[in-house]
């Protein structure tokens, strides 16, 4: 597999704590919704990849069965909403108040 992340994808990711990590993806869930509404299509796709890419990495460092389960139903979602058909009806302001949370944690702990 190619990484966009290459440096993340080689180990630091696991080092980064668990709401830096989701603060990190809601950057990239931030970044397809803007690329999304200007109808950018390649931008789009490259920060929706990117977004996958760090759910992945995400998911193999977690430990702990129950976030393990919320984290793959999280990637499901995504995949559903940035590639699918939206089945399960997720909207832009949803996504972006899901991350936000995750957004302030992290500041907040700095």
């Amino acid at each position: 597999m190619s990484y966009q992340h290459k440096d993340l994808a080689m180990g630091r990711w696991k080092h980064l704590p668990f709401l830096e990590q989701m603060a990190n993806i809601g950057s990239e869930v931030e970044r397809a919704l803007k690329w999304r509404v200007k109808h950018n299509t390649a931008y789009y796709q490259q920060a929706s990849e990117r977004i996958l890419e760090l759910m992945d990495l995400t998911l193999d460092s977690v430990t702990g069965f129950a976030r393990l389960k919320e984290l793959a139903r999280l990637r499901e979602a995504i995949v559903d909403y940035f590639f699918g058909t939206n089945q399960f009806k997720s909207t832009e302001v949803l996504w972006r108040k899901y991350f936000s949370s995750f957004t302030y944690a992290a500041r907040k702990n700095y």
